[in-house]
């Protein structure tokens, strides 16, 4: 095993691990951040068949997980983070599963929204996604949390609920379509800035192009997760082995390094790549 995969080991000792943690945190301080980081959070349920407990504990564990990595990003002044939490094709699970999970996000949103960290770090909440299909109790939570938080813009965290990137591009198409039919737009003002106005949020203000994707559990897709927003397949994406729940700092700073490394490469804007 070489010293990379050793440090990166959860079994690694702890000084080690601890100071590969503090050169990776300032090569990534002294290159810069990205401004808007997108997650697909995969394993929840592979780390609980690992650890042979039930999924609902995989997904506990997860969603601690993605409290834990959204004080990464805060710490390194990332300005935006978008996680995919529930996907349109999650639908297709077990009743009891999405019931849990429902009332785990309802549980999460409800803390956010009196959270003295979110308040304090003005941090601002909002969910995106076919919003309807969600139950009523965690439509609600969604309302509550998004009007706590409406106001602030130091740090915006994006929850993907109900959510599929084809599904987001027809629902802008045919909200365009109606605003064409019913006179309010010219078809030859229809251009990519008037689609980007019409993807999730709906009515609010749209995500911002990602500059980072990050998937975990060993899968090499990215799922239908911001295609748009992503720019097709420019987005640098970093795949890494760990299962969501085992997503770790140093796994982090190295997703970020991803991020620098593509970025040093492309070639500058006044000249061809």
């Amino acid at each position: 095993m070489d010293l990379c995969r050793l440090l990166l080991a959860p079994e690694s000792p702890g000084p080690l691990r601890s100071l590969y943690e503090v050169v990776l945190k300032r090569k990534v301080l002294r290159a810069g951040v990205p401004e808007h980081v997108a997650i697909i959070q995969d394993g929840n349920r592979r780390y609980a068949r690992m650890k042979g407990v039930s999924s609902f504990d995989g997904h506990s564990r997860g969603a601690e997980t993605t409290e834990t990595v959204a004080d990464w990003c805060l710490e390194l002044g990332i300005k935006h983070i978008s996680v995919y939490t529930f996907s349109t094709e999650n639908f297709d699970r077990d009743e009891a599963e999405k019931e849990y999970l429902f009332e785990l996000i309802e549980r999460k949103l409800m803390v956010l929204t009196v959270s003295e960290k979110v308040h304090k770090n003005r941090i601002r909440v909002r969910a995106i996604g076919r919003i309807c299909l969600l139950p009523p109790h965690l439509q609600e939570a969604i309302r509550k949390v998004e009007a706590a938080t409406c106001g602030y813009d130091n740090m915006h965290f994006n929850l993907a609920l109900a959510y599929g990137g084809q599904s987001e591009i027809a629902d802008a198409a045919r909200s365009l379509a109606i605003e064409v039919s019913e006179g309010r737009l010219d078809p030859r003002d229809l251009d990519e800035n008037a689609v980007a106005g019409h993807l999730y949020p709906i009515g609010g203000q749209p995500l911002p192009r990602v500059d980072l994707i990050i998937r975990t559990g060993g899968e090499v897709r990215t799922s239908n997760f911001l295609p748009w927003q992503a720019n097709g397949s420019r987005c640098p994406v970093h795949f890494c082995a760990p299962y969501w729940p085992q997503f770790s700092r140093v796994e982090f700073f190295r997703a970020i390094r991803t991020f620098q490394a593509c970025r040093g490469r492309r070639a500058p804007s006044n000249q061809q790549a």
